[in-house]
């Protein structure tokens, strides 16, 4: 058994939240802009799909996980589970992946011999048979790549980092936020290509963070220990700021990061 497996895990509760996570990191940083024929059908699959449309599963508290992963198969987005609800995610644009990737080259060389910083790997919350979220990146122990399980104990996470899309309203920011909190993850990165900023969430308590540093693009973020180093933001984009490409991601509706 690993050190992964033998933390041990403290009660925690979620009150719930409404919010429709439209971001998550591609497998392959390249595959980030897809063909428009492919995401269009992707996305009238997943309005077809529903946990009603899947009459072999009946959702009910502590059968969500399995429901989600039948929907992941359907439609090929990322499902999560957020107080309690499913919530799809659709792939990100360009920018949205091209930021999780300078971040992930920028924290993966300096990092502890320890630690490991993985894209599309999720956190459950404590205690709750349902409950997890897919940050874009993590950090983590580097005995999670040994292990078969598929979702982390908020206790062995360093640092989840959260890219913002075009689309999500400050509630729904505001909500992830508090989920990360009662998981007790102890540092949350937000990065809001929207406006170039960024906020750096410490201290987690009584469900919400007590401290918030927050930061625009061009100046540099220091990441506590026991990562402990220092990461550029000078290269991350801003979106809407190029023009598009003919042919490239056009068209999608909602305007996800």
């Amino acid at each position: 058994m690993t050190k992964v497996e033998q933390r041990r895990r403290k009660p925690a509760q979620y009150g719930g939240c409404d919010a429709e996570r439209d971001v998550g990191p591609p497998s392959e940083p390249g595959r980030a802009v897809e063909d428009t024929e492919a995401v269009e059908g992707r996305r009238q699959r997943a309005m077809s799909v529903s946990p009603g449309g899947l009459p072999h599963l009946r959702p009910r508290p502590g059968n969500l996980r399995e429901i989600a992963e039948k929907i992941e198969e359907a439609t090929g987005l990322r499902v999560q589970i957020m107080g309690g609800k499913l919530v799809m995610s659709p792939t990100p644009r360009g920018k949205h992946a091209g930021v999780v990737y300078q971040l992930e080259e920028l924290i993966r060389p300096k990092l502890p011999p320890e630690l490991v910083a993985p894209v599309v790997s999720s956190i459950e919350m404590p205690d709750d048979p349902d409950d997890f979220v897919t940050p874009d990146l993590l950090v983590c122990p580097r005995e999670f790549l040994e292990s078969d399980d598929w979702l982390l104990d908020p206790q062995d996470i360093e640092l989840a980092v959260e890219v913002i899309s075009q689309s999500e309203k400050s509630r729904q920011i505001r909500d992830k936020a508090d989920w990360y909190a009662v998981a007790r993850v102890p540092v949350l990165l937000v990065i809001d290509p929207r406006n170039g900023t960024w906020a750096l969430h410490t201290r987690p308590d009584n469900g919400a963070y007590q401290d918030v540093l927050p930061g625009k693009f061009g100046e540099a973020i220091r990441l506590p220990e026991p990562i402990g180093i220092e990461v550029s933001t000078d290269g991350f984009l801003l979106y809407g700021t190029t023009p598009r490409r003919s042919g490239g991601g056009g068209g999608r509706e909602g305007g996800g990061g």
